[in-house]
């Protein structure tokens, strides 16, 4: 049997910087290629710095390598696409395109896309948000991923290139800092609670929104990623969810571990954005296909993450 090897496009982010770590340890170190624009501390194993928009770069990363796994997840995110919206789409839609063009002409196996409830915008049913419904998303950074998710069926359709994609909730984890998205409030929140700093929040208290755990998020990928093809029917993102909280949620289950903890709101344009993404998913498609089942709650994620930025802010 072939070995796999793994080529992950941005893995000195969120999702990238975990996910490096999982796969290493399932597939062996030396299987594994994290590449980035730069490193703020470089992995182990094979490593390449890759600036994605370089067609001929990636291009030469994956044929010297022989990849048969990809994972795209360089991309600019909401909040932060708003600034530069046409930045942004030429960013986020030239790198998947340099993507699919590379995986299609070197035989790349499996291509993974991860999309993002930006996808919703304010007609989609807000509660239990269906995987086939309408998608006007409010951001360039939505708009780039609802192209993303129709060009990743495209590929499939015309060249039986094997594109799997999934409808990412706001990520909550320790291992980075705040990227740019507006659910990042929710990693930013735990910094200055353990740092004994008061929080200016920039949604509404009660403004709540999906999110998942990096380690549902990461088992989520590479469970997709795993299933046979036949078990795939959805071409362009799977919704997958895990729990839904709000701000004011969020801070009281800080305050257990900090009484003394403030939080105040502010909210200013992201708020908006916020207001028309969806307040649940119905997951149910990524249930029966390759059998998705969150592990995280509120609570549990909580006590993971103070537990482990603890230690950090030691160093800070």
């Amino acid at each position: 049997m072939k070995a796999e090897k793994i080529l992950i496009i941005g893995a000195n982010g969120q999702l990238g910087s975990a996910l490096t770590v999982e796969l290493q340890s399932r597939f062996g170190i030396a299987n594994v290629i994290a590449s980035d624009i730069n490193f703020h501390k470089t992995p182990e194993g094979q490593c390449e710095i890759l600036d994605v928009t370089d067609y001929d770069a990636l291009y030469k990363i994956v044929n010297t390598y022989q990849v048969t796994q990809l994972y795209h997840l360089a991309a600019i995110l909401s909040a932060k696409g708003e600034a530069s919206p046409l930045k942004t789409w030429d960013f986020n839609i030239q790198t998947f395109f340099n993507v699919l063009e590379v995986s299609r002409l070197c035989k790349v196996e499996k291509v993974f896309f991860p999309s993002s409830i930006a996808v919703y915008g304010e007609h989609t049913q807000r509660v239990n948000a269906q995987q086939y419904t309408n998608l006007i998303p409010t951001t360039v950074y939505g708009i780039s991923k609802v192209a993303g998710e129709n060009w990743a069926n495209y590929y499939f359709r015309k060249y039986n290139l094997d594109v799997r994609s999934i409808r990412f909730p706001g990520v909550l984890s320790y291992q980075t800092l705040p990227g740019g998205g507006t659910t990042d409030y929710a990693v930013d929140i735990f910094h200055k609670a353990i740092k004994q700093e008061s929080f200016e929040c920039f949604l509404n208290p009660d403004t709540t929104l999906p999110m998942i755990y990096i380690t549902d998020a990461i088992r989520a990928a590479i469970d997709l990623m795993a299933a046979s093809t036949k078990q795939i029917t959805v071409r362009t993102s799977y919704n997958i969810a895990a729990m839904s909280f709000s701000p004011k949620q969020l801070s009281n289950a800080i305050s257990k571990y900090y009484p003394k903890f403030k939080i105040t709101y502010k909210p200013d344009f992201r708020q908006q954005i916020a207001d028309s993404w969806p307040i649940s998913i119905d997951d149910t498609k990524a249930k029966d296909d390759w059998g998705w089942k969150s592990e995280y709650n509120l609570e549990q994620t909580t006590e993971i993450m103070i537990n482990n930025l603890k230690p950090k802010q030691l160093f800070n």
